[in-house]
């Protein structure tokens, strides 16, 4: 399946967030399905199978970032999808935390469009 065949899936609460990483995904002609929980997101990653990276807000109400990249790690569905964790909290230790909870690489808020398309270019 050629990258650009692959879906990213967006993971955040903040509607905002959502709207710029849409607006700098569809640009790039890249195909993209969004939610606002991560128990949502664990579905899509389980019914849509064109999933090939997700972007991975940290920090979420009820079941966050850390905790869901947990278990997309520890599921035999999906165990391998590269997942870039997305963070307001840029501070001292969190891509340590973020690397250690499974991410594949870490992007700290505001995001930098260049970094970003660079590791989704590395990960899909």
């Amino acid at each position: 399946m050629d990258k650009k065949e692959k879906t990213i899936l967006i993971v955040d609460d903040d509607n905002r967030n959502i709207f710029a990483l849409e607006l700098t995904l569809k640009a790039r002609r890249y195909r993209y399905v969004s939610c606002t929980t991560a128990a949502e997101g664990l579905q899509i990653l389980r019914t849509n199978k064109t999933i090939g990276l997700v972007l991975m807000d940290m920090m979420m109400a009820e079941l966050d970032g850390y905790e869901t990249i947990r278990i997309i790690r520890s599921s035999t569905e999906y165990p391998d999808v590269p997942v870039i964790a997305v963070t307001a909290n840029a501070m001292s230790g969190d891509r340590e935390k973020c690397l250690e909870a499974g991410a594949n690489g870490y992007i700290s808020k505001p995001i930098n469009v260049d970094q970003l398309l660079d590791m989704i270019e590395k990960w899909l």
